[in-house]
């Protein structure tokens, strides 16, 4: 039974940093892609950034040079800089055993949502 839990929203003034995290648990997580996505009310989720060892990092463009995704062991990070208003949303990390050319942002399959794992969200919400 995979176990995906995020923590480290909270508010953030524009400019400002946070770092989301997301301790798996459940199963050995070993070869699987691992994202980052976000929702506002309103909008369809989107991908923010994956990760995989043996592909480079893939990120949104609205977040390149600001957002760096990582993980250690058992935990995801989500290091976020430069916050601006429009980073504001619930923040998911998510993982499937996808192969290497379908672990970046664009190529992440959006019809296989309901067959990932994924957390239960931690809110970012940023302010002037």
């Amino acid at each position: 039974q995979s176990h995906l839990v995020e923590s480290g929203g909270g508010s953030a003034q524009v400019g400002g940093s946070l770092r989301l995290s997301c301790v798996l648990s459940g199963r050995t997580y070993d070869r699987y892609c691992m994202a980052w996505f976000r929702q506002s009310p309103g909008k369809e989720r989107e991908g923010v950034a994956t990760t995989y060892d043996a592909v480079p990092n893939s990120y949104a463009d609205s977040v390149k040079g600001r957002f760096t995704i990582s993980r250690v062991g058992n935990v995801l990070y989500l290091q976020m800089n430069n916050l601006t208003p429009e980073d504001s949303a619930m923040y998911y990390c998510a993982a499937d055993r996808y192969a290497p050319q379908y672990c970046t942002v664009a190529a992440w399959p959006r019809d296989e949502y309901d067959h990932n794992d994924w957390g239960q969200g931690t809110q970012v919400t940023v302010s002037s």
